[in-house]
């Protein structure tokens, strides 16, 4: 058979075939990171395990401006700096600069959160909620485009919470495959309180299985780090990560691993 692969266009080697298959199983890869070598060591493996010089993926313009965008969609209100996207969107590239820029030569501090709380479903308590600066979600986005596609290889198969491509349909579809199977109990666990009390150490430690770039390491100790503003008060953070962050369900996925628990089903 001719080098190119059947079918594809003439003078297209298969290598470049290959890759683009590859681009399209990672498709939601944030592409100004992730280039097709990239990709394809993603897949293959890459010497050790380990994925080293990640953090000038992190502060690369493009990467920011597209982590930006993502903040903006979302919206959400001002943190501590009272800073809201309108103003930031305002200055986009100046604000922009400036990140790169510290996060290149390592001046860069995130800053603290303010702690709001939001009902909870089904009880009369409240939910802590940790509203970051849109620097500095702007910043978590940014990191999250580096590190997600690293883990996301690791995760269970059938978990669905904060996956790329997934969502609660993806769920219940499998729910209902279960249920044709014949399968009748269910089976439901709760950590309380549990993104704010995921050990540090532990979180690290599984970090540190697949990212070797010290830098980026302490850039997500910085995020775990940030002191809470309550009442204007300011509580150091020591365990756990605040919800509302952009990384928070990632780190929480990473400490978690490879989920044992699911399913549990029985068909008896």
């Amino acid at each position: 058979m001719d080098a190119a692969r059947e079918g594809a266009p003439a003078g297209v080697p298969a290598g470049a075939t290959q890759a683009g298959e590859i681009r399209a199983r990672w498709a939601w890869v944030e592409p100004s990171v992730w280039t097709d070598r990239m990709l394809e060591a993603l897949e293959t493996g890459v010497k050790g395990g380990k994925w080293y010089s990640l953090m000038d993926k992190v502060y690369r313009r493009e990467n920011l401006r597209a982590a930006f965008r993502e903040v903006a969609a979302n919206r959400g209100a001002p943190g501590v700096d009272h800073v809201t996207i309108e103003q930031f969107k305002h200055q986009e590239e100046a604000q922009l600069e400036r990140l790169e820029r510290t996060l290149q030569d390592g001046t860069y501090r995130p800053q603290a959160i303010r702690r709001t709380y939001i009902p909870k479903p089904g009880s009369q308590e409240r939910r802590p909620l940790g509203i970051p600066t849109v620097r500095d979600r702007t910043v978590e986005a940014a990191l999250r485009h580096v590190m997600e596609p690293i883990f996301e290889r690791q995760f269970a198969e059938r978990s669905y919470g904060f996956r790329p491509g997934r969502g609660c349909k993806d769920a219940l579809r499998e729910v209902n495959r279960l249920l044709r199977a014949g399968y009748r109990h269910v089976v439901e666990a709760d950590w309380r309180s549990y993104f704010d009390t995921i050990p540090w150490a532990k979180l690290m430690a599984r970090v540190e299985e697949r990212i070797a770039d010290g830098r980026v390491l302490a850039l997500v100790k910085a995020f775990l780090s940030q002191g809470v503003m309550e009442d204007g008060q300011l509580r150091e953070a020591k365990e756990g990560t605040p919800q509302g962050g952009v990384i928070t369900p990632l780190t929480q996925k990473v400490t978690w691993g490879r989920c044992p628990l699911w399913p549990i089903a029985s068909r008896n």
